[in-house]
């Protein structure tokens, strides 16, 4: 395989209009924080509400976590239906179908009314599974999932070229280009007035009747109403990254002809899980797009799993030319459902948006219309539904928030055992990194292709967790809470907002 290449929706899509730094103070009704699916969404419904807007994002507008997903709008969320049912009832099983088809409804309703050019396409989405032990499980999905207002059906047959044991299927889905339906709302934004800016990260916030951010920079944005829509909370002063698990998947993109095109989304349930869609290509082909290989950050054998991945499709769609691959990343709450809402308890003007489970597509487009709504004054039927601040799931989440507990402990603390053992920093490959301890300080030690060595602190500036290396992305990562850097301890993925310390070698 080449080396580890960029998304292929930033590829693909328009440059898009480059938006200044901050460089001075402002003042608006309402400050978005991160350009990804949720904080454009969001920001384009006020702004068509008429509300001032500011939205600041740390890098590039729509170029993090949405510009490397597989962009499936869809509301069948692998088995998530059933789950609500046993945990929560039918009626909130009914609520996150009907907010979810919802979403679908209402990104249908921009691309018109922009007349955006996004590969809009209308498929159908499966679940399936080849394991005739868990056809109950999605049979039983269908149902709920059909009761719940989704065109849901069980099925046997599909346009996979294996057979499968059973299948949910739901039709009127959707698959699109993520960044060029983004980039167009930003366009639209420009007209109304907002204020866009790149490079601009947000490090601090001060809550009251007017809201304070300050940026790295040293500007200062005044807003009434602030949302954070970093993915992971910059600002977690509801101790979200307690119910929150971040984990990375791997994406690969290859042309196939289009008679070869299995006509739909599919993902399956089982561990190994492997999730497919096509998107047209040059010359009358389809761009065949793969995903799995769920992993903490920081874990090893990234290559193998990229491997793993590739002989994966190559076992069930014949001999493809791979020409994209690259990594998104996700937050899982620990009870499936997103967190929308007020940002805690106390919150009077402060948002979030997160723990899309990786179904980002449509409940970033939800987070939108539920957050712009707090901020008029409406609820919905399913506001509550995906409220941070709800009690009742919380406690029925225990062994899944006691099992993400257990998993950042044992980094926190395992992760410095080897420490005690030494290494050695001539023992680092040209390509390579290695947590060490060298004298009083554990450090990341990266050693590029020339052979130069790049040192910085291995604690995390989020919470203090060792980070590890990412040969395949040439990153180090936190395993605790997900926050990424460069080989030079740059901020690449929050939540952290400070870089790694630099250290002399």
């Amino acid at each position: 395989m080449n080396e580890y290449s960029s998304s292929y929706w930033i590829e693909t899509a328009p440059p898009g209009m480059p938006f200044p730094a901050l460089d001075s103070d402002l003042n608006v009704d309402v400050a978005v924080i991160g350009a990804g699916i949720a904080g454009i969404s969001t920001a384009w419904e006020l702004a068509r509400r008429g509300r001032s807007v500011a939205l600041l994002e740390a890098d590039r507008i729509a170029a993090g976590v949405t510009g490397h997903t597989t962009a499936k709008l869809t509301a069948l969320h692998t088995l998530i239906y059933e789950r609500l049912r046993r945990t929560r009832g039918i009626e909130s099983a009914k609520l996150y179908g009907h907010s979810q088809m919802g979403a679908l409804r209402r990104a249908a309703e921009i691309v018109d009314q922009l007349g955006i050019d996004c590969d809009w396409e209308e498929t159908p989405a499966f679940t399936y599974t080849c394991d005739r032990d868990r056809t109950h499980l999605l049979r039983a999905e269908a149902e709920t999932a059909s009761v719940a207002g989704l065109p849901a059906e069980y099925v046997t047959q599909t346009e996979l070229p294996f057979p499968v044991a059973g299948a949910v299927r739901v039709t009127e889905q959707v698959q699109f280009h993520p960044r060029k339906y983004l980039l167009a709302l930003t366009d639209d934004l420009c007209h109304m007035g907002a204020s866009l800016h790149e490079y601009t990260r947000v490090v601090g916030l001060s809550e009251g009747d007017y809201c304070r951010l300050t940026t790295e920079s040293g500007g200062v944005v005044t807003a009434t109403d602030v949302v954070v829509a970093t993915h992971y909370p910059i600002f977690d002063r509801a101790l979200l990254f307690t119910r929150l698990s971040p984990r990375r998947e791997l994406v690969l993109a290859a042309p196939i002809d289009a008679d070869r095109d299995p006509h739909g989304m599919y993902i399956n349930p089982e561990e190994g899980i492997r999730s497919l869609r096509s998107a047209p290509c040059q010359d009358g082909k389809r761009l065949l797009i793969v995903t799995g290989e769920h992993f903490t950050p920081g874990s090893p054998d990234v290559e193998e799993r990229f491997a793993r991945l590739a002989d994966w499709a190559t076992d069930h769609f014949g001999n493809v030319s791979f020409t994209h691959h690259w990594a998104t990343q996700d937050n899982d709450s620990t009870d499936s459902v997103p967190f929308i809402g007020p940002l805690h308890v106390a919150s009077r003007h402060t948002y979030v948006a997160t723990g899309f489970g990786g179904w980002g597509m449509s409940s970033g487009i939800l987070a939108g219309q539920l957050l712009a709504g707090l901020i008029d004054g409406r609820t919905f039927s399913w506001t509550k539904l995906y409220d941070p601040r709800r009690v009742a799931s919380t406690i029925r989440e225990g062994p899944a928030f006691l099992k993400h507990q257990a998993r950042v402990a044992k980094h926190f603390l395992g992760d410095r055992l080897p420490l005690l053992s030494g290494g050695r920093v001539e023992d680092i490959s040209p390509g390579d990194g290695a947590v060490l301890r060298l004298g009083t300080h554990v450090c990341a030690v990266h050693r590029d292709k020339e052979g130069q060595l790049h040192t910085v602190s291995a604690r995390c500036t989020h919470q203090g967790c060792l980070v590890a290396f990412n040969r395949a992305e040439q990153a180090w990562e936190c395993p605790c809470h997900g926050s990424r850097f460069d080989r030079d301890g740059k901020v690449v993925h929050g939540p952290a907002t400070r870089a790694l310390e630099r250290r002399e070698h």
